[in-house]
């Protein structure tokens, strides 16, 4: 990291914390305008609305949290074994 965005980096990080996520959401605007593809919002909604109908309907079931932490992040869990 260059020494200026050293220094940069130590200031902001002395800031209060809502306005360290101000400067953070700035700085990202900055590097990325949005999404490459201009119809990726509306297809997250309708794949999120579309999820969401699932569980209500009983299509699916949710899985807590801990189960799904476990599944996800212990490589010893065989997957056959589910």
């Amino acid at each position: 990291m260059a020494p200026i965005a050293e220094k940069l980096l130590q200031e902001a990080l002395a800031l209060p914390e809502d306005a360290r996520v101000d400067l953070a959401e700035a700085l990202l605007e900055s590097v990325d305008p949005g999404p490459a593809d201009e119809g990726a919002d509306a297809a997250w909604s309708a794949e999120a609305r579309r999820r969401l109908e699932e569980v209500r309907t009983g299509a699916v079931k949710p899985v807590p949290w801990e189960d799904a932490e476990r599944q996800i992040f212990d490589r010893s869990d065989d997957p056959k074994d589910r």
